[in-house]
């Protein structure tokens, strides 16, 4: 985008909010900050957005940096980074990011909406799991957003657009980023297969080679565990529920879209055995249904659940009472009990669900069961994707270490 002073890129990022829909009292909100962030730029003599500026700014403001590496920001502290964090990548690439715009309709234009549509058929003829159709579609609604912004159509992208495109993906994790090309590339083969592109554009993004086996899985220490299931008020219905939720994945290692989908038709009672299908790869699992786990739903179904007639096992405890939604990831039921533990939040380190399957695993490492029992355990198809825990575990790592002399 054309570098503008401040005052002319605020002007121009309002002007996008109001096409794609932001309410008023949102935008007042905006506004509102905007003033402040115009006044201490005019106070530093800085015409033009400045990263360094803005994020002395947002600083001293709330006290940003150490609050994040406490672990103490409150949602104003991260609201105000986004709102500083919204001009920049509007300045950089001319559109609003799409962190800034869950909540909202992203795709304006008619055609573009009945595209989406098509490809979340076109995904389900594939037989893509219904998490990744989902991630599939906000990716589409992401990149027909941003071609609307730039007054394009999906019938006549170019590769310059798609450069552009994936340029705003600096700043995401790989994992985003991989993930995202992906989605991209699945929308681009449908565009060719409809014939809305005579070329198959899906082979001019670029392909990343995957880095599964760099990353180390993120594990819990035992302390910190036992601390945080401690923590939990076993005497109400949601402590009942959480305690229950977390055994689930922390024992036995289920995800949590399974946890979410768990019906009492999956609890095998008579044969202490939980029998499910799993969302992600369909294929059918069945694990042990462990003492402690057994008598926490127990707790939970007799004393703790509302009458409800869907047969989820775990639901929500407010009105409207439904199962948990598949956009839930159970991550703040984690936040919640770490905070009242007194266990530190860092971005650093994933915390969620997800965690619990890892530290399980690594567990299981270093008791020396067999990696295929694990996966089998855990419900991996292909062992490699166990096999990442190999490195998660220090102790198992002391036992590969070499004698420099020896060598």
């Amino acid at each position: 985008m054309e570098k503008v002073t401040l005052k002319e890129l605020i002007k121009l990022l309002e002007k996008e909010l109001v096409r794609l829909g932001y309410k008023e009292p949102t935008l007042n909100y905006y506004r509102t900050n905007w003033s402040k962030i115009i006044d201490y730029f005019e106070k530093e003599n800085e015409a033009f957005f400045s990263e360094v500026v803005a994020m002395k700014y947002v600083d001293e403001k709330c006290d940003f940096f150490a609050k994040e590496k406490a672990g103490l920001l409150t949602q104003s502290n991260i609201y105000l980074l986004r709102i500083v964090r919204m001009i920049g990548d509007f300045g950089q690439h001319g559109v609003v990011s799409r962190r800034y715009m869950r909540s909202l309709s992203r795709v304006n234009n008619q055609g573009h909406r009945d595209l989406v549509k098509g490809f979340d058929v076109y995904c389900k003829s594939l037989g893509y799991c219904s998490s990744t159709q989902r991630s599939y579609r906000r990716t589409t609604e992401n990149l027909l957003s941003f071609l609307e912004a730039r007054d394009c159509s999906a019938s006549n992208i170019d590769t310059a657009d798609l450069e552009d495109y994936v340029k705003t993906l600096m700043g995401y994790s790989y994992k985003m980023v991989e993930f995202t090309l992906c989605g991209t590339r699945a929308f681009l083969r449908y565009l060719y297969s409809e014939q809305i592109l005579c070329k198959d554009l899906s082979e001019k993004l670029p392909s990343i080679k995957t880095r599964r086996q760099t990353r180390i899985p993120s594990v819990w220490q035992y302390d910190d565990l036992v601390r945080l299931l401690n923590t939990i008020d076993r005497g109400n219905p949601s402590g009942k529920r959480d305690y229950a939720i977390i055994l689930l994945v922390a024992r036995l290692g289920l995800r949590s879209i399974d946890v979410k989908n768990l019906t009492l038709s999956n609890i095998k009672w008579h044969e202490r055995l939980i029998v499910f299908t799993q969302s992600k790869s369909k294929e059918t699992v069945t694990l042990p249904l462990l003492k402690d786990v057994g008598w926490a739903i127990i707790d939970y179904l007799k004393n703790g659940r509302p009458i409800s007639e869907h047969s989820n096992i775990f639901l929500r405890h407010t009105a409207p009472i439904l199962p948990f939604s598949d956009e839930d990831h159970l991550h703040q039921i984690i936040v919640r009990y770490m905070r009242m533990a007194k266990l530190p939040i860092s971005g650093k380190k994933k915390v969620g669900m997800h965690s619990l399957r890892h530290t399980l695993a690594t567990t299981l490492l270093e008791q020396h069961v067999p990696l295929q029992e694990i996966a089998e355990i855990l419900g991996h198809t292909d062992i490699d994707s166990t096999s990442v825990y190999l490195k998660s575990s220090l102790n198992l790592l002391r036992e590969c270490s070499l004698n420099p002399e020896e060598l």
